[in-house]
């Protein structure tokens, strides 16, 4: 097994292809160090992107198998007998009818850490129904407050459900896992649900209204774009500033960028004077560019930045400075993070490369991963 740069390598993780957060977790995997083989299903699967420019699927082999076929079981099996991770985002109890459930798994190695990625979770009234990111988001309440205050909710990407709740929620339960597994000597199943992740990132939320700080209309509170200190607004050229001027401080840096008196002003915290406040940032952000305010704010404390286009990310000189962005081969990507003094991440070379659909090329692929790993055990 070619040894990986990073904390994780020679962490040997398998995984059962799927889509959105299971991938992204093996992806971080990867890129950390993880040597992660990629099992993908004869019968095909629905693919929002190209497999060969997916950044999801950098930084790991894999190999073709039908998952209904005896053969294939039993070799997918092998590989798990002698793996550090196993990965699966199927609904609960596919798994099990494909006969790669953790019960069998856990049976052939102890040791394995079984992570299971799933919506709704592994139990309860909705565990085996459908949904995605925006149901999910939409049952814990989170997605409630994410709007303007009479107005309907609005998707948020699909960052919190999929991959804040999702994935990083998964990283954390195998991670987790694999360091109790250095007393115990036993591996055991994670079972990381969407709906459960998000609830742990809406804590500071639920925090807040308990003692009356947080309003259950959206778009009236502090962090949700009711205060109009934390906001944005449109410029002279259409474009637009965040604003996020939370502290005294840094709210009396941005009056005074904008020429703006505060004894002209209501109280900060006064919601009774947000619309005036609001009113009058509007009115006077709109009268520049937004390159004007980027001149005007350049060095000053205020928590002000621009509201970046996703074809201007590149050109952004601290994320250029940091590398927080990359181009391998033509597609643009986020790099590895988080960074490491001593067991630096690099990123592969190249585009991901799909396993053959040939039966014999999948065959010899996988037959080359059972090679390398056993030989590693």
């Amino acid at each position: 097994m070619t040894t990986h740069p990073g904390p994780l390598a020679d962490l040997k993780v398998l995984e059962l292809a799927g889509l959105g957060p299971a991938p992204h977790a093996c992806m971080m995997l990867a890129d950390l160090g993880a040597d992660v083989v990629r099992v993908e299903r004869a019968s095909g699967r629905w693919d929002v992107c190209d497999p060969a420019r997916d950044p999801l699927l950098r930084g790991r082999r894999g190999f073709t198998a039908d998952l209904k076929n005896a053969a294939d079981v039993e070799r997918v099996r092998g590989l798990a007998a002698v793996a550090d991770v196993l990965v699966e985002g199927f609904r609960p109890g596919v798994a099990e009818r494909l006969g790669l459930g953790p019960e069998v798994c856990l049976s052939l190695n102890q040791r394995l850490v079984y992570a299971r990625m799933t919506g709704w979770g592994q139990d309860g009234p909705l565990a085996r129904h459908v949904g995605h990111d925006l149901n999910y988001v939409a049952l814990t309440g989170a997605l409630a407050g994410i709007g303007r205050r009479g107005e309907r909710p609005v998707p948020p990407l699909n960052l919190v459900g999929d991959f804040g709740g999702g994935s990083m929620l998964l990283m954390v339960g195998i991670l987790a896992a694999l360091f109790e597994r250095r007393s115990s000597g036993r591996g055991q199943v994670v079972d990381a649900a969407m709906v459960d992740g998000v609830a742990l990132l809406s804590q500071m939320v639920w925090a807040m209204r308990g003692q009356g700080l947080w309003r259950d209309e959206r778009g009236t509170n502090l962090l949700d774009g009711g205060a109009p200190f934390y906001d944005t607004y449109e410029c002279a050229d259409g474009r637009y500033l965040a604003v996020a001027s939370l502290e005294p401080q840094f709210y009396a840096r941005l009056l005074d960028v904008l020429g703006l008196a505060e004894a002209d002003l209501p109280p900060q915290l006064d919601p009774a004077g947000w619309p005036r406040l609001r009113e009058r940032f509007t009115e006077v952000i709109a009268g520049r560019s937004r390159q004007e305010w980027l001149d005007a704010f350049a060095g000053v404390d205020a928590c002000v930045t621009p509201v970046v286009e996703l074809a201007e990310v590149a050109t952004q000189e601290h994320l250029a400075a940091r590398g927080t962005f990359v181009d391998v081969d033509g597609m643009f990507q986020a790099a590895p993070a988080p960074r490491f003094s001593r067991t630096p991440s690099r990123l592969p070379p190249g585009r991901p490369r799909p396993p053959s659909t040939d039966p014999a090329t999948a065959a010899a692929e996988a037959a080359a991963v059972e090679r390398d790993w056993l030989s590693q055990t």
